[in-house]
């Protein structure tokens, strides 16, 4: 079901109580340009106890900063009271918070597109600070002082880049000159998980290379990731070229872009400084070892054993790793026709190796008097080898094979 009705619905539930309710900021923006949105969130003169009294179910998610989610027909929705915000003083949380009037509130938010309110029941667009303005410009602009934002929320100097990067907007000089002037205090102010948060959110844009080059250019990305000190715009851009060419790719596989000759080492010390998942730590992994195996020259790679690109090929990511290396082939004919004519013609032991389902299992071992242990590991690989290599699908042929190689 469409979120906006449910979402009316709660602000006329507001408003017949008494109280002004608007839908507000990032929906009201996307709907101004024309693009679709379901994620409202809604801002009133209602307190956190008099919204908790109106609505059935709620979650306490930021009292202290008057928030309260309202959740409506398995919907959920974001509730604000109206706040005036002071006394920053960790360059991320404000100390005091005061009820406000829409005007104030909206004053204390980041970029004039996304300070604005829209009521949807009289369908009445309501902008105290020229967000409607900029939004006909094409603009990033920060409300009031660019310095006294961004000194109050130093996160908002990446996410200038970020709604920059989507809307292929320019940011505007002022708020420009003010993100370079506070680039280095970004941090200890900001958590890298929040910084891992905005990439996530940024990546999402086909021109997520344009906004970590602007990273670079706003002296933001030598600050988050400090081996890139020193190293020019010119080569950012170079080693970012591809990656506008690479689809659907997880996160940390395009930051690597920005690493090229780092070593798997360096990648997993890059992953523990994002703190990120096991999961990405073994795309890290597979990816770095892809680089050795698909890097290498194409008479190499068709020298290799298949039981080799069998078990790649399996892999979730080959796809992904044949992708990226695409782009660097001189011969990419010759290098897709290599790949696809070797993965059709191991699609059978790949199967088997995606399912866990070995032509070779242990029972069969344990048949000829082989012993669960060291020695069965071994011979099960050495059985799958046989077969793949010599592509054999026949049990007692590899079975066989197997006794004559080992002398059982």
């Amino acid at each position: 079901m469409p979120t906006k009705p449910i979402a009316t619905h709660i602000v006329s539930t507001l408003q017949k109580a008494g109280h002004i309710a608007y839908f507000a900021g990032g929906w009201v923006r996307d709907f101004l340009l024309n693009l679709p949105s379901d994620d409202i969130d809604i801002a009133t003169s209602a307190s956190v106890e008099e919204i908790q009294g109106l609505f059935p179910k709620t979650i306490p998610v930021g009292i202290a900063f008057g928030i309260i989610v309202v959740v409506e027909k398995n919907h959920s929705f974001e509730v604000a009271t109206f706040r005036k915000e002071k006394d920053y003083v960790d360059g991320r949380r404000p100390t005091q918070i005061e009820p406000a009037t829409p005007e104030e509130d909206a004053l204390r938010r980041d970029f004039t597109i996304n300070g604005l309110f829209f009521d949807p029941i009289t369908e009445t667009l309501f902008d105290f600070v020229g967000g409607q303005h900029d939004l006909k410009q094409g603009v990033i602009k920060a409300i009031g002082d660019p310095h006294q934002r961004f000194l109050e929320d130093r996160l908002r100097m990446i996410r200038a880049v970020r709604y920059s990067t989507r809307f292929q907007f320019p940011i505007e000089s002022s708020t420009e000159q003010a993100i370079l002037s506070h680039a280095l205090s970004l941090f200890p102010s900001v958590a890298i998980e929040r910084v891992w948060q905005e990439f996530q959110k940024m990546s999402s844009s086909r021109h997520f290379a344009e906004g970590l080059v602007s990273l670079h250019k706003l002296e933001l990305l030598p600050v988050i990731f400090p081996s890139l000190k020193g190293v020019s715009l010119k080569q950012i851009q170079s080693r970012l070229e591809p990656l506008s060419k690479i689809s659907h790719c997880p996160l940390i596989a395009k930051l690597l872009f920005l690493f090229p000759n780092a070593s798997l080492q360096e990648e997993f010390a890059l992953c523990d400084y994002l703190k990120l998942s096991r999961q990405d730590k073994d795309l890290v992994k597979f990816l770095n070892q892809a680089k050795s195996l698909l890097l290498m020259p194409l008479d190499w790679q068709i020298s290799l054993e298949p039981f080799e690109w069998a078990h790649f090929y399996a892999h979730p990511s080959s796809d992904l790793a044949l992708r990226i290396h695409a782009l660097s082939q001189k011969d990419l004919s010759a290098f897709l026709h290599f790949h696809a004519g070797k993965k059709d013609s191991l699609s059978l032991h790949i199967l088997r190796i995606q399912t866990k389902n070995p032509l070779i299992k242990s029972e069969d071992l344990q048949k000829i008097g082989i012993a669960p242990g060291v020695q069965m590991g071994k011979l099960l690989k050495e059985a799958e080898k046989i077969s793949i290599n010599g592509d054999l699908n026949d049990k007692e042929v590899v079975l066989e094979k197997l006794k004559s190689q080992f002398s059982l």
